[in-house]
């Protein structure tokens, strides 16, 4: 099993900055892609960004430009760096990684932007 644990979110205006985090514990080993999803109230889960462990990332055409996803492979950690964010990017938001092909996910960290 594999166990995520996001922090960073909050609330911040339109403009600012924000920077999440997810650490994976528990059995890492063998983890491939880790990818950040968004859901906002009434709406499906979302990809906003994902990370291969070979370094391929893919983006929701609605973040490219403003965000922008990393990993430390040592800290079994995958951050997702938001700026100039907007107030349709307020959601959860859920980090996935996937293990021997299957799925986990985190909690959910709120992230609300005010106009």
């Amino acid at each position: 099993q594999v166990q995520l644990l996001e922090s960073g979110g909050g609330l911040v205006q339109a403009g600012g900055s924000l920077r999440l985090s997810c650490k994976a514990s528990g059995s890492v080993f063998g983890i491939g892609l880790m990818a950040w999803y968004r859901q906002a109230p009434g709406k499906q889960r979302t990809l906003v960004a994902g990370l291969s462990s070979g370094g391929t990332t893919n983006y929701a055409d609605s973040v490219k430009g403003r965000f922008t996803v990393s990993r430390d492979n040592a800290k079994n950690t995958v951050y997702l760096q938001m700026t100039s964010l907007k107030p349709e990017d307020t959601a959860v938001y859920y980090c996935k990684v996937i293990r021997l092909s299957m799925p986990f996910w985190g909690q959910g960290t709120q992230v609300t932007v005010s106009s």
